[in-house]
This record gives structure tokens, sequence and C-alpha cells, in this order.
């Protein structure tokens, strides 16, 4: 005999803003202008509410925010290349001056490709996002269809005009590391490196640094900075320069390529080859590599970014504005005086 089936115990209802303002004992009104400006409530009452709150367990709705405040209090972020190590840092250094005045980061993965990093702005700005960074390539006919406050987060090959940028400062960097090896005693060293962007900045940096020591300056680039291509430009560095004694690579990821090139030919680092990386990553800091590695301080870019996007979306008189982050050797295991 079959015996009827046991009825769902019914779900909680989501507590709204009338229950806060039941709880607390003040009008609905008063509740919102507390959830609007905390400061213009009185203390009593701003402990009342602020207690039935977290009792209650209450979340304001963001739809009910955005039609009140014409305001998403979301920032979008497009980024070319999800591996890339840099934007961790990035993010974490936006959300750190975010968090506090209630804004969320949305990111869009555009992949290389002017129309691929279009579609991720596009698809960010039909979600009515109050401010974006652009951590990709963008282009003048991208950014001028735009019209939130935009910064460009690292070097590009053009800044569009209306856009902030705020960068490491990837000349000096390079040269940073390059003078690192040179005063460790190497003359001999190869530069792996990307096409655009940071790259072209820090191989001018290395270009520099090496025509004022008075040594050749042994370049190999590609078309991109992945552990893949940092493989492929090891592995040509060592078969055209056999003699070379220290690897400076444009990021850490394109590091831990030249590592394998070199294990692959039997040689160790760094008794054989001093090896530094560019951007102080999480892989340059495990234990594995324990990389030496130049310190492009991504999360001093991001909160700077954010800082600035919201000032600007406080007065939006204020003028774009470029600002160069000073990097920072790090330095560990990987390097030493040549044998």
């Amino acid at each position: 005999m079959k015996t009827p089936d046991a009825r769902p115990a019914p779900q909680p209802r989501r507590p709204t803003l009338y229950d806060v303002a039941t709880q607390a004992g003040v009008s609905p009104s008063l509740v919102s202008l507390f959830l609007k400006d905390p400061e213009r409530v009185s203390a009593k009452r701003r402990d009342a509410v602020h207690h039935a709150i977290n009792e209650l367990g209450y979340r304001p709705s963001r739809a009910a925010t955005t039609l009140a405040s014409n305001r998403t209090k979301s920032i979008g972020l497009v980024i070319d290349d999800y591996r890339n190590l840099w934007f961790v840092d990035l993010l974490r250094g936006m959300e750190s001056v975010l968090s506090e005045p209630g804004y969320q980061v949305t990111l869009a993965d555009s992949r290389p490709g002017e129309n691929r990093i279009k579609e991720a702005t596009d698809g960010l700005l039909a979600m009515h996002v109050d401010a974006l960074v652009i951590a990709a390539e963008p282009s003048e006919p991208m950014l001028a269809r735009t019209w939130v406050p935009t910064v460009v987060a690292g070097w590009r090959q053009g800044v569009p005009a209306g856009a902030d940028l705020i960068t490491n400062d990837d000349d000096l960097g390079g040269a940073m590391a390059t003078n690192h090896l040179l005063h460790l005693g190497h003359t001999r060293i190869g530069h792996l490196s990307g096409h655009d962007g940071a790259s072209a900045h820090r191989r001018a940096g290395f270009r520099r640094a090496m025509e004022t020591a008075g040594a050749d300056a042994v370049v190999a680039e590609s078309g991109g900075t992945s552990e893949e291509d940092g493989y492929a430009s090891a592995c040509w560095l060592l078969d055209h320069h056999p003699d070379t004694t220290a690897i400076f690579a444009a990021n850490d990821t394109m590091a831990l390529g030249a590592f394998a090139a070199l294990k692959a030919r039997g040689l160790s680092v760094p008794s054989d080859v001093s090896v530094i990386g560019y951007d102080n990553s999480p892989l340059a800091k495990s234990r594995y590599l324990d990389l030496t590695s130049i310190d492009n301080r991504s999360d001093v870019v991001g909160m700077d970014a954010a800082r600035r996007l919201l000032a600007r979306l406080e007065d939006d008189s204020l003028q774009p504005e470029r600002t160069l982050i000073e990097p920072a050797l790090v330095l560990r295991s990987t390097t030493t005086a040549p044998a």
C-alpha cells in the first residue's frame, strides 16, 4: 500500500526591507536611508537597523539598488588571457579597494584579437557596468563607443583619448633585471621577449642596460609570452648562443619554459645558467622554482585603477592621467655569479 508523499517543507521567505524596518522599530524610508548613507542616521537608530539586518540575514536587492541610484555598483574588467598570472594580483588589488564601497568586479576574457576584445567590452557595457578596466590591447574605435570612465591597465600599443593609463614602469624593470645580472658578472645574457605591450618596454630596458655596459643585447622574440613561447625562444637562444650564462625572461611564465629548455639540454639553474623572470607571480614564489623576478606590483596597479575609477565616478570632469608604478627586484635562488 502506497503512502502519500510527504509535502516538502516550505522554503524560508527572503527577508525584505520592510521586515528590517519592523524588526528595528523604524520606518522603511529610514532603512533605505541607512543603506544609502549610514552617517545620516542617528547612532541609536543606526545600531538598531544594523542589528536587525544581521539578525534577519537581509541582503539588499542589487536590481532595486540599481533602479534607485542609476548605478549597478559593478566594474567591468577585460583581460586578454586568463592563463596570465599577472591578472591574479591585478584583480586582488582592485577588489581590495572596491569591496568597501560595495562594488563588484565583472570579468570578461577576450583572448587575442580586436573583435574578441570588442565583444567582451560590448558584453560588459550591455550589463550596464559603471566603469571599465581594460587589461588588453584596446583600439580607438572600441573605446570611442564607451560612455563610462575607463582605465587601461598595463602598457599597450596605444592608449585612446579619454582613458587613464596605470602601469608598471616596465622600461625601468627591464633595466633593473638586466643590471642585476650584469652586477653578478654576466655579460652573455639572452632576453626572451614577446612582441607588443609590456614586452616591448621590458625589451627596451634590457637593450639600454646592455648597451650601457658595452655588451651584446641578444633577444629571442616570439609572438606571445606563454610557457611554450618561452620554451621555443630559449631553445633558439641556446642553439644559436650556446655560451649564454644568463636568461632574462619577459615574464615568469616564459621563465618556466626556459627552465624546461635548459633541463632538456642537461643544464642546471643557476650553476650553469642564471634565470630571472618578471611579474613576481605566484609561479615565481613557489618553493619549486624559487625564481628571482621583478615585482611589477600589479596589485598596486589594480588598487590605483580602482581608486581612479571611483574618483571619476564622483567627478566626471576629471581629466585622464598617466601613472607609472615603480617595480622592485625580488632576489631568490635562480641567479648567481657565472661559473
